[in-house]
């Protein structure tokens, strides 16, 4: 055992002052191992902190909350199934009225609707009009999972009286009253006073959060900033055990408050965190697929070079296997001289592409995706074993031709 590992440090040092020897022959030949591997590394990273940041988002829900609306959470099929989701009738506030009513099977039910986005400003500061303008109801606090940390939450009365009030989440807090409390205070939102009664954080994290939310009762929103704005009905249970029941409840209910005929399927949507995040990781596991074919081309390419640049330094050191093998060297210690080689050529390629491929992935997430960055240990670990890989499928065939060269023919080589 001893043996072998001083042969295989041996060899292994052989291989590196060979590679060092042809330093622009070694570095051309690695960087097609470099590309390959920093295109893999650099997607892989990206999408994982996409979904990471998805994953987040959708999670947030929980297993005990799910949505009903219109429109399907995801669709990636043809232009003719996108229209008949959008030929559907529009799920309005009085629909949803009707529903949170009669739904006395569900313990919490929120109503929600999305504005466009907003600048927000006070006396003290301002925020970037990328600030999310949500319309609510005192329900949403619980479906949403919203911890209430400063104040109080919207109440049903606040809904029903269509008050000039808002809850605002902790990043808007911060940079509009920086060095106080906002609530009792008075914000501006398109020119319109709203007094803040309360601040709150969410359990999880997304791009909505970093850019900030400003919740307003759903009928003061639907007034001012969208009348036909879509809604959306959330519903939560206390029990992962009756989700099922509910969700089949829920169902029956509101296709009666649609009037969908029996047997005619639903013109609504029903989704659940757990298969939308399942429906992402498959979309995702498509695309990761995919996108490994493109680079695993890349990388036999490589392969075929390096093979190239081996068989070349075969030939050019023929005299010196010859002169190794005259003095007593094992054809193995060839073979395992040159597959080395091939290996450590393959090995320092992947790790340089490693290295690119985290740094523009963590730039391409923080900078441009505004997302935290993601470090996938497998695909590292995965990078540095296909390397290894193709070192030793593509090494195999110049370390054998020279591992059975002649010696006598060898040492006659010019």
């Amino acid at each position: 055992m001893k043996r072998h590992l001083l042969e295989l440090r041996e060899s292994a040092a052989l291989a590196l002052s060979s590679l060092a020897a042809h330093k622009l022959r070694s570095g051309l030949t690695l960087l097609g191992i470099l590309v390959g591997v920093f295109s893999i590394i650099l997607v892989m990273t990206a999408m994982r902190a996409m979904q990471n940041n998805i994953e987040g988002q959708l999670g947030g829900l929980g297993s005990k909350t799910f949505v009903i609306q219109k429109m399907p959470g995801a669709y990636y099929g043809g232009r003719e199934g996108l229209m008949k989701f959008w030929r559907r009738r529009d799920l309005d506030y009085p629909q949803a009225q009707r529903f949170q009513r009669q739904a006395d099977f569900a313990p919490f039910v929120g109503l929600h609707a999305s504005f466009n986005s907003r600048e927000v400003t006070s006396l003290h500061g301002k925020t970037p009009p990328t600030v999310s303008l949500e319309g609510v109801t005192a329900g949403s606090f619980s479906t949403n999972r919203w911890n209430i940390i400063e104040g109080r939450a919207l109440l049903d009365s606040d809904v029903e009286a269509t008050r000039d009030l808002c809850v605002l989440n902790d990043v808007v807090a911060r940079a509009l009253f920086p060095h106080g409390s906002p609530v009792g205070q008075r914000i501006k939102i398109a020119s319109i006073p709203y007094t803040v009664v309360g601040v709150f954080e969410r359990a999880t994290s997304g791009n909505a959060e970093a850019n900030g939310i400003v919740l307003l009762p759903i009928t003061t929103g639907l007034n001012r900033y969208g009348r036909w704005a879509e809604i959306s009905i959330l519903v939560s249970v206390d029990d992962d055990a009756l989700f099922d029941d509910t969700l089949e409840q829920a169902r029956g209910l509101f296709r009666a408050i649609r009037k969908v005929p029996p047997g005619a399927e639903d013109d609504f949507e029903i989704l659940t965190s757990a298969a939308m995040i399942e429906q992402f990781e498959k979309i995702t596991r498509t695309v990761r697929l995919g996108l490994t074919f493109v680079s695993s081309i890349a990388l036999l390419a490589a392969g075929v070079g390096i093979m190239n640049i081996m068989l070349v330094s075969v030939t050019e050191r023929t005299r010196e296997i010859g002169v190794r093998r005259a003095l007593g060297a094992r054809r193995s210690s060839i073979l395992t001289q040159f597959l080395m080689e091939a290996v450590v050529l393959c090995e320092l390629g992947g790790l340089l592409g490693i290295v690119f491929g985290l740094v523009g992935a963590r730039l391409l997430a923080v900078y441009f995706l505004h997302l935290p960055p993601a470090y996938p240990l497998d695909w590292t670990i995965l990078a540095l074993v296909i390397c290894s890989i193709v070192g030793l499928i593509f090494g195999s065939y110049p370390a054998w031709k020279a591992s059975h060269l002649d010696p006598i023919d060898a040492l006659r080589h010019e």
